[in-house]
């Protein structure tokens, strides 16, 4: 197998994902001020989202436009994937990958309980 094959097996897991992130974002691989690449790791981040919770892609659109979130289903709660890396890193604030996607497994499976009691 490959090198680019094997790359491409760790990055179809979500562990695979945030280690690939992890990675970009320790080595500084982009500066505080590129915005949209920053965002572009949101979507990594916002995948692996969906293959661990099952959340799904959506849009939403508002007086700024339209953007790409997260809705958890059956419930009207959406979040932003693109923007919760790239903050973090443009205010300069160290970034833990697995400790973010952890804590928003939980924020997603409680938020997805309080749904379905309110159903």
């Amino acid at each position: 197998m490959g090198g680019d094959e094997k790359n491409l097996q760790k990055y179809q897991t979500v562990a695979g994902k945030l280690g690939l992130l992890r990675a970009l974002l320790e080595r500084r691989a982009f500066q505080p001020t590129q915005t949209y690449e920053l965002q572009c790791l949101g979507i990594v981040f916002g995948d692996a989202l969906v293959q661990e919770c099952g959340v799904e892609w959506r849009a939403v659109e508002d007086q700024y436009g339209r953007d790409p979130c997260l809705q958890i289903l059956g419930s009207t709660v959406v979040l932003f994937p693109l923007t919760m890396l790239s903050k973090r890193v443009e205010k300069g604030e160290p970034v833990d990958v697995f400790d973010l996607f952890n804590y928003t497994v939980a924020k997603i499976e409680e938020l997805r309980q309080v749904a379905d009691r309110s159903a």
